[in-house]
C-alpha cells in the first residue's frame, strides 16, 4: 500500500519499495501532488512551485519529463506496466492528480484528526480532544518537508500546516489544563516558552499550569520573561488579557483558566464576572 510522509523528511513508498525521486525539482513536484492529493494541481501551479514567476521557455515540456519521471518509479515499484502507473498519477484538467488510499498521507491524516478535537475542543468534551489532539500531533516528526526544497507553492503550504500545528498544540495543552494536569504540564509548557519566548498563549498557559499547582512565584516570573522580551524585541507590552492573567495572579484570585481572560470588557474569575 501507498505511504507518503510530509509532516518531517519527505517519504512516499509502496509496501517496503520508495518511489521518493532524489532529484530536486522532481521530488517538489511529487510533494505538491501530495499534500494536494485526489485533487487537481495544476500545471501551472506546478511549474510555479518550480520555477518561480522566472519559467523558461522548455517548461511544459520539462514538467511533462518529470512526471514522466514519477510515473517510471511509480511503475518500477507497483511490478505493473505504465499504464497502472497512469491510474495512480492521472494527467486531468489541465494538470496532474495524485491518487491515494484514505489515510495513506500523513498531513490529511493530521488535517482530520486536527479538525475532530478541535471539535470535541469546542464541544467542551476535554477528554476526547486530549487524546484526538494528541494523535494528531504525534504525526510530525520533525518540520513539514524538511528535506525538500520548497518553492513558492510549497512555502505557503509548509507554513499553513506549521500554524496549524501550532494551534492544535495550543488546543491541546488547554484541553490538558482542563482535565487538571497541571503540574504534569509544566515541563512542557517550559520548554515551549523557551523555544517562543513572545508566545503569549504559551506563557499564559504556563502561568495557568504554574499557579494553580502553588508556584505563585514562577508565574510571575514567567509573566516578566515574556514582557521583557516584547519590550526589548518589538517595544511592545503584553496583551490585556495577559495583564488580566498577571493581576490575578498578584491578587491571588481564582480563575478557571488562562482563557478567561480573554474578554476585552470584562474578566471572569471563577463563576464572578468583574469589570476590566
Amino acid at each position: 500500500m501507498t505511504d507518503i510522509t510530509v509532516l518531517g523528511p519527505f517519504t512516499a513508498t509502496y509496501g517496503q519499495s520508495s518511489f521518493a525521486p532524489s532529484a530536486t525539482k522532481t521530488r517538489q513536484v511529487l510533494a505538491l501532488l501530495a499534500l494536494q492529493a485526489d485533487s487537481v494541481v495544476a500545471a501551472s501551479t506546478l511549474m510555479e512551485e518550480i520555477w518561480g514567476e522566472e519559467l523558461p521557455r522548455s517548461a511544459a515540456t520539462t514538467l511533462q519529463t518529470y512526471i514522466l519521471q514519477l510515473r517510471r518509479k511509480l511503475s518500477a515499484v507497483l511490478e505493473r506496466g505504465p499504464d497502472e502507473a497512469k491510474e495512480v498519477l492521472v494527467t486531468q484538467h489541465g494538470g496532474y492528480l495524485l491518487r491515494v488510499r484514505p489515510g495513506s498521507v500523513d498531513a490529511q491524516e493530521f488535517e482530520k484528526l486536527a479538525a475532530s478535537g478541535a471539535k470535541a475542543f469546542k464541544g467542551g468534551d476535554d477528554h476526547t480532544a486530549s487524546r484526538l489532539l494528541g494523535q494528531a500531533l504525534g504525526l510530525w516528526r520533525g518540520p513539514a518537508l524538511m528535506d525538500v526544497k520548497v518553492g513558492p507553492v510549497l512555502d505557503l503550504d509548509v507554513v499553513r500546516l506549521e500554524e496549524k500545528r501550532m494551534t492544535v498544540l495550543e488546543q491541546r495543552i488547554d484541553a490538558d489544563l482542563a482535565l487538571g494536569h497541571h503540574g504534569e504540564l509544566v515541563p512542557e509548557l517550559s520548554v515551549l516558552t523557551a523555544r517562543h519566548p513572545m508566545h503569549e498563549t504559551f506563557c499564559a498557559q504556563l502561568m495557568t499550569a504554574l499557579y494553580r499547582s502553588d508556584g505563585v512565584w514562577r508565574a510571575l516570573e514567567a509573566y516578566q520573561r515574556l514582557r521583557s522580551a516584547l519590550v526589548k524585541e518589538l517595544g511592545l507590552e503584553p496583551s490585556q488579557r495577559l495583564k488580566r492573567l498577571h493581576q490575578a495572579v498578584l491578587s491571588g484570585q481564582e480563575f478557571a483558566d488562562h482563557r478567561s481572560f480573554g474578554a476585552p470588557a470584562a474578566v471572569r474569575i471563577g463563576n464572578r464576572t468583574t469589570a476590566a
